[in-house]
């Protein structure tokens, strides 16, 4: 029987981890077993679960003397699992509930696409969690979408999510593969981490999913989306949706990311228009570029 390691990070979140772990006790158990390995990354607030609570759950606790981000948490765990012998790693954020099937799902397409390195489920915002909550009708709720596939534009180095704030009318419905898988929610085969490495940890907080997805596409493995796999995510449930840390952060390792990867013309682009944030009255895009061109990466000092 296939093994599944369910990663979990929790960072000063325990309200969100405890509901994650309710309901993956709920969940469908068919033709594998499965584990959660939950990394409390040095939160604030020690982590303080029932373990006798979630036996069914074969929960293993890792305490990270560190905040080591979402890139490195992970890879604690991803290691542990394949040292466990997983043939699948799923990672999950804490802060979402998902389909008693989902992960079935997700594993029996695996299982069926031998080829496919990656998929990630439909992923609807949670009720109240919406970008535009008075934009939809009371029944419309829970049924829009967070995500529905990835699409990468390289000219603007920029990663879209599909169908993001649509109401599902059945519109994304069918499998494909797609550019990039997300980070919330994405089953992969142990073998892909044992082919290309791990997370890269300079990221510590987005787009080290995009990274992983690039390599991997890059290497040949395929990357899906599986809409009848389905969860709900509490949008920003870690940190605030345009915040201080998103705004660095993501500023920072965009430009990370496109050095990385992106085409001549697209990192000329991206050097113009570092040098306009530069100009501007934004201390906190501002502090991701001059960390870029400083080389300091990782987890910086400004959110210590």
């Amino acid at each position: 029987m296939k093994k599944i390691s369910i990663i979990l990070i929790n960072y000063n979140g325990q309200e969100n981890t405890i509901e994650c772990l309710e309901n993956l006790k709920k969940i469908n158990v068919k033709g594998f077993s499965f584990e959660v390995i939950l990394i409390d990354n040095f939160s604030g607030h020690r982590l303080s679960i029932d373990e006798k609570k979630y036996e069914n759950l074969n929960l293993k606790l890792i305490f990270n003397e560190v905040n080591s981000g979402f890139s490195g948490g992970c890879n604690i765990g991803i290691q542990k699992a394949i040292k466990g012998g997983s043939e699948y790693i799923l990672l999950l954020n804490n802060d979402t509930k998902t389909h008693k099937d989902f992960l079935f799902e997700l594993f029996s397409f695996m299982e069926k696409n031998q080829n496919v390195g990656l998929v990630s489920p439909k992923i609807y915002f949670e009720k109240g969690y919406e970008y535009h909550k008075d934009k939809y009708a009371p029944d419309e709720l829970g049924k829009v979408f967070w995500y529905a596939g990835g699409e990468f534009d390289w000219k603007n180095i920029i990663g879209h999510h599909r169908g993001v704030d649509e109401v599902d009318r059945s519109q994304y419905d069918t499998s494909c593969l797609t550019d990039f898988a997300t980070g919330c929610c994405v089953l992969i085969r142990s073998k892909v981490f044992l082919d290309l490495g791990y997370f890269d940890e300079k990221y510590f907080l987005y787009y080290e999913d995009a990274d992983f997805s690039v390599r991997a596409s890059r290497s040949g493995i395929e990357i899906y989306y599986l809409p009848s796999s389905i969860i709900w995510h509490k949008n920003a449930g870690s940190s605030s949706s345009g915040s201080n840390l998103q705004d660095y952060y993501i500023t920072r390792n965009r430009m990370y990311f496109g050095f990385k990867y992106a085409g001549l013309r697209a990192k000329i682009a991206l050097v113009k228009e570092s040098i306009k944030i530069l100009n501007r009255k934004d201390k906190f895009r501002k502090e991701g570029i001059l960390d870029f061109y400083k080389h300091r990466m990782g987890r910086s000092d400004l959110f210590k």
